[in-house]
């Protein structure tokens, strides 16, 4: 169902439990509710009251002379769900629920909804605010802005918008959606996409559990020039469960959190403080194109730390160019450093215009994405009322040049004073200036991670790719299939199959126990085979674990090669995923992996890659070759394009995938069927023999009449 009007703008708002006592909700829901009273009808509704806040009470929803399009509901446990009836027999539609704890009520409650095709927000909610509809229905008061906050818990999303208040950052929307009982975060979120007051989103999320919805919604915002900025506690409930890979393992719930943040655009932070700090970038300026960083200071001191400080938080402060460093020089004094970070060498106590001239200069030259203005700027009115007019003077400059093409290079301040006229000055031209040059840093580093691009198409069926039978040797075609190469081999059940199957390939030989999972761990490989030792080790591998289908197989030797790991799986909240890592039998000790959404095209794998600790061992590492990058990353597309397009595939693991300068070579994989799928696949097979067994007494009844 659709996210209704009464949730954005409704026509008419009634409080059941309004009271004039201070302390309780009914007060505060009353009170915002009679703010918006001049855009629409509101009534009060208390039992035992005439009158509430100097307005007539009625005693219950059944009184009203209408069917009010919202309902806010904040009386007692018991009687939500007799309220509730009452206003569905009225006609009402739209509920707010601030009341918890209704325990087995929620059922029934749900139920009743459902019958008569009602929404609610909440139960345990803390209410709902829209600054431009003059709608309040929530504790205490919000001061109006472009912030969005949908929260699952009230209090953390209470805390937010009071962070930002602090910061001089409003709030166009605020939802607290508690035990969304019926509407859901991805509901109010949807309705954002289309909210022009709104810029960007403020998400937090305690579950994921219709994670691949909230990736579209997410997607959605980003189409439509907004920002979604996500605050989590650390876990979508179905990555916890780990899949029979090592791949599954080896990576954690928010691991694919990030993934999905990367998929949709989105930005995941760790705080409140993060995601208020974020957002006051975004608040004034777009994400910076990339990770180049000017830093400018009037202490060298100080630019060192945010140089440092910067490279911590993914940014780069490239030395400038020398015609750039030339006009700088022309700027500042000979004491100046002028190669980035760039220190001011007292050049602003001097002219503040310096500030500004310096500013506007590097924004111009193209060799920076974004710039940091670190110091003293800010306090010199403060301390000096002499200098209250010039600093404000170019505080005026920096401000203005937001509606020219330097703006396309976003500046950020960092002032040694918190909250001077100098500071408010930049606030009002939507400068954003910290108090702390970490804070301004960590900002600036978490909103150049924004961003992402259209994710490839789902992948289409491929021929001749479809869920395997179990073991080694149905994996091994499942991969050729997809186009990943694998080594010459045959399958053996006996001595003498295993003798002709020696012959005919290249020593060094590898032997494998087919229908064991996880063949190190069992003894059920053994590598270095050649003619002399290839029979015993048979014969021993098979007294020990039985009669199966064995595989032997050409050993990978060649010189230069990187073993690394591809896996992909399902999420139960967010669907496919693919993993790329370093391989091999030490590959959960490494704990070396970079996961994203699937399917991925060759750009994103190539970026999985970039992310690895191990990642230049592939560009060659103490006179190695480097490996061939392409093989690799198609290796990944390919795996990540059968997790989308086979559904009956739950888990495929390919590792090693052994990556030399000629080519990538996969000696081991693995691939599990969905439970789903394994389910169907016995209940056919048991129904087949069901109707083989029918159709042979069929066909022996009548020579049985005959005797």
């Amino acid at each position: 169902m659709s996210f209704p009007q009464a949730f954005v703008d409704p026509s008419s708002v009634a409080v059941v439990g309004a009271t004039e006592d201070r302390a309780k909700w009914g007060y505060w829901l009353a009170t915002g509710a009679l703010a918006g009273a001049g855009r629409r009808q509101v009534w009060l509704v208390n039992r035992r009251a005439a009158q509430v806040l100097g307005q007539s009470c009625r005693p219950t929803v059944d009184a009203l002379p209408q069917a009010p399009d919202l309902v806010a509901l904040c009386v007692p446990p018991r009687h939500v769900l007799p309220v509730v009836r009452d206003a569905l027999a009225k006609g009402c539609r739209a509920f707010l629920s601030i009341t918890a704890g209704l325990g087995a009520d929620e059922a029934e409650l749900a139920a009743l909804l459902r019958e008569f095709g009602a929404r609610m927000i909440g139960p345990n909610s803390l209410g709902l605010f829209n600054a431009a509809a003059e709608l309040r229905l929530a504790w205490g008061n919000f001061t109006p802005g472009r912030l969005a906050i949908v929260s699952q818990s009230g209090q953390l999303g209470s805390e937010i918008a009071g962070l930002g208040a602090r910061a001089g950052l409003g709030v166009s929307r605020f939802y607290s959606v508690g035990n969304q009982l019926d509407v859901g975060a991805v509901d109010v979120v949807e309705s954002l996409v289309s909210d022009q007051h709104t810029s960007t989103v403020a998400l937090y999320l305690e579950s994921f559990a219709d994670g691949a919805r909230i990736v579209t919604a997410l997607e959605a915002l980003r189409r439509a020039g907004k920002h979604a900025l996500l605050l989590t506690t650390g876990a979508s409930e179905g990555s916890r469960l780990l899949a029979r890979s090592h791949t599954g393992s080896m990576t954690s719930a928010l691991d694919v959190v990030d993934a999905a943040c990367r998929a949709a655009g989105a930005l995941r932070v760790a705080t409140p403080r993060e995601l208020v700090d974020a957002a006051r970038v975004l608040d004034a300026t777009a994400p910076p194109g990339g990770r180049r960083v000017a830093i400018i200071s009037d202490s060298g001191g100080q630019g060192g730390i945010a140089a440092d400080l910067a490279a911590d938080r993914g940014l780069r402060a490239p030395v400038f160019t020398e015609p750039l460093q030339a006009r700088l020089r022309d700027l500042l004094p000979a004491a100046a450093a002028v190669s980035n970070p760039v220190d001011l060498a007292g050049a602003g106590e001097a002219d503040l215009q310096v500030y500004a001239r310096v500013t506007e200069l590097v924004a111009a030259s193209g060799e920076v994405d974004s710039i940091v203005l670190t110091g003293y700027l800010g306090c010199y009115g403060e301390d000096s009322p002499s200098l209250v007019d010039a600093e404000s003077a170019v505080i005026d400059r920096l401000g203005r040049r937001r509606s020219t093409d330097a703006a396309r290079v976003p500046l950020i301040v960092h002032s040694m004073s918190a909250a001077s006229p100098a500071v408010a000055r930049l606030r009002k031209h939507r400068v954003p200036v910290f108090d702390t040059v970490d804070a301004a840093l960590s900002a600036l580093g978490h909103v150049t991670r924004l961003g992402g691009r259209p994710r490839p198409a789902p992948a289409a069926e491929r021929i001749g790719a479809a869920v395997p039978a179990p073991g080694y040797w149905a994996a091994r075609t499942f991969l050729t299939d997809l186009g990943i190469a694998m080594p010459e081999a045959r399958r053996v059940t006996d001595t003498a199959g295993f003798a002709a199957a020696c012959a005919s390939l290249r020593p060094p030989l590898v032997l494998k126990a087919g229908w064991i999972e996880h063949k190190s761990e069992h003894r059920a490989v053994r590598t270095g085979l050649g003619p002399d030792t290839a029979t015993a080790v048979f014969r021993e591998m098979y007294e020990r674990l039985g009669p199966g289908e064995y595989v032997v197989e050409e050993q990978d030797t060649r010189p230069g090669v990187v073993e690394l790991l591809i896996g992909a799986r399902r999420d139960r909240d967010f669907g496919p995923t693919v993993t790329v890592g370093h391989g091999g039998v030490l590959a959960e000790l490494w704990h070396d992996v970079s996961v994203e959404l699937a399917p991925v095209d060759g750009r994103t794998a190539a970026g999985m890659l970039d992310r690895l600790r191990s990642r230049r061992l592939l560009d060659g590492w103490r006179g190695q070759p480097a490996v061939d990058l392409d093989a690799l990353i198609d290796a990944v597309v390919a795996v990540s394009e059968a997790i989308v397009a086979i559904p009956g595939v739950a888990d495929i693991e390919v590792n090693p995938i052994r990556v030399g300068p000629e080519g990538a070579l996969a000696v081991d994989a693995l691939v599990v069927p969905s439970a789903e799928y394994a389910v169907a696949k016995a209940t056919q097979e048991a129904t087949g023999v069901h109707r083989h067994r029918e159709t042979t007494e069929e066909q022996e009844t009548p020579r049985e009449h005959v005797h």
